[in-house]
């Protein structure tokens, strides 16, 4: 069940009116079913599997507190593990490493014999199986008491704003706000509200509206040169920003109304001065999650700075697995890998060099490179293979006239173009004003500017919003 769709719009209000008319001893009850019927919405036998790692992590939390010696506690640790990396390794993997095996076979002059699986990806696999596996890891740390409602525990898991894309949460934040009496709150439904508001707005009106374009150069129609790779580029950066940070508002939203608040997952993230910064600032909930369930254990940085480097790689390399089973991801995790590690190798030596520069240069300069360099590393992110991905990049050297191949664009290519420059002129100025504290305070002082803005918010979401299909988030596929 998509977000942007009708469907969701009778779900929610259907759930939230349920949810504050019920007693608090039957609202798990709701919103776990809520929760089933919105996931089996897309494919209903998926649930099966999420049934499955709920079981076995249950038992495994359970198990874990319980043991005795560490040793144990590890065993059934390493089991949980096992079993949600492998739904991953089977659903998401088995067939990108079949594919790569049969490549090598081939170059040998041998056939491989392994079958391929025709089986689909379950929705969102990689986040809830992120989720789960945190909730085990942090029973054998002692961070967190085993859940013993198997009812709750199910719904740690399967809380359905943050089900399919996120954030990925931990178990010390989420379980215990979904045991707690949430009563109604004007305030929460408003703030909510506007959070829900505005996710739609940056996927109907930007995410959505870029895509048409996006879509269009990617699939090569009308060829590859450098105002088209250049737009192309731009737009998708935008494009998926506004998709998974749209979702992200929404589920938040969404969850707040309720009583329960979620992480933030997105802080401004093309504002960033290093890509080290950048993902600090983006999809904050895996990179964090990345940070404490895999660097730290790695040595972290209480390791000489070659291993500190190496750890920090190995996690980018893993992070572009995670996002994808292609190659394009591995390359897009291995550009990232390189400059973080880059940066954190030369930090003293660019302090030193950058030492006497004005502060607005070398700050401005910082962020231009950083967005450069991210939507360059976009394109490995986008294209569908890496012939794809050449073709985007070689069209930047491809110094044609654009003006030849706009007038082979269909009249609907060329009015998206133009709304597209428009709304997305529009989103940044957005993001440049609302970063800034004073207009914020300006906006609670002054309530008719507030209307102003939310009034032209609304005019935008009307004439410029595509509403033709909903179309699915781009992180549903991980």
């Amino acid at each position: 069940m998509l977000f942007n769709s009708i469907d969701f719009l009778i779900f929610f209000i259907v759930v939230t009116t349920f949810f504050f008319s019920l007693p608090h001893v039957y609202r798990w009850i709701l919103l776990l079913v809520a929760s089933c019927f919105f996931y089996m919405f897309f494919k209903p036998e998926y649930i099966l599997i999420l049934g499955f790692t709920i079981v076995v992590d249950y038992i495994a939390g359970i198990k874990i507190e319980g043991a005795e010696k560490k040793s144990t506690k590890k065993q059934y640790l390493i089991l949980s593990l096992i079993a949600n990396i492998g739904v991953l390794a089977v659903f998401k993997y088995f067939n990108f490493i079949n594919d790569n095996i049969t490549g090598l076979c081939q170059l040998f002059g041998y056939t491989n014999q392994i079958p391929y699986l025709k089986i689909l990806l379950p929705i969102g696999l990689s986040f809830h199986t992120f989720q789960a596996m945190s909730y085990t890891i942090e029973v054998y740390r002692g961070n967190q008491k085993a859940e013993r409602h198997f009812g709750i525990y199910s719904l740690y898991v399967m809380y359905y704003p943050q089900l399919v894309a996120g954030p990925i949460e931990r178990p010390q934040n989420i379980l215990h706000q979904l045991k707690e009496h949430h009563k109604f709150s004007y305030d929460r439904f408003l703030s909510g509200l506007t959070l829900i508001g505005w996710g739609l707005f940056k996927k109907v009106v930007v995410a959505d509206r870029l895509s048409i374009i996006t879509d269009s150069m990617y699939a090569g129609t009308y060829g590859f040169n450098t105002v088209w790779s250049l737009i192309g580029t731009l737009f998708f950066s935008f494009q998926i920003y506004c998709d998974f940070s749209g979702y992200s508002d929404i589920a938040t939203g969404c969850a707040r109304i309720m009583g329960v608040h979620l992480m933030t997952n997105f802080n401004y993230p093309y504002f960033a001065k290093s890509v080290s910064e950048f993902w600090k600032r983006w999809h904050i909930s895996l990179s964090t999650w990345f940070r404490d369930y895999l660097y730290i254990p790695l040595g972290g940085n209480r390791v000489p700075l070659p291993r500190q480097a190496f750890n920090m790689f190995m996690v980018f390399m893993i992070s572009g697995i995670w996002h994808g089973a292609g190659w394009t991801f591995v390359i897009w995790g291995f550009l990232h890998g390189v400059a973080v590690t880059f940066e954190l190798i030369t930090k003293n030596s660019r302090k030193t060099f950058f030492a006497n520069w004005p502060a607005w240069l070398h700050n401005g300069l910082s962020v231009f490179g950083v967005f450069v360099f991210v939507q360059f590393v976009w394109i490995f992110f986008r294209a569908e293979t890496f012939q794809k991905a050449y073709s985007v990049i070689k069209g930047f050297f491809n110094y044609t006239s654009f003006s030849a191949q706009y007038e082979q664009l269909t009249a609907a290519l060329k009015y998206s173009l133009l709304v597209g420059f428009f709304v997305l002129v529009n989103f940044i100025l957005f993001e440049i004003f609302m970063r800034k504290e004073r207009i914020k305070q300006l906006f609670e002082d002054k309530p008719y500017l507030r209307m102003i803005f939310y009034s032209y918010l609304f005019l935008l979401f009307i004439f410029f919003g595509s509403f033709k299909n909903a179309q699915s988030f781009i992180y549903f596929q991980f």
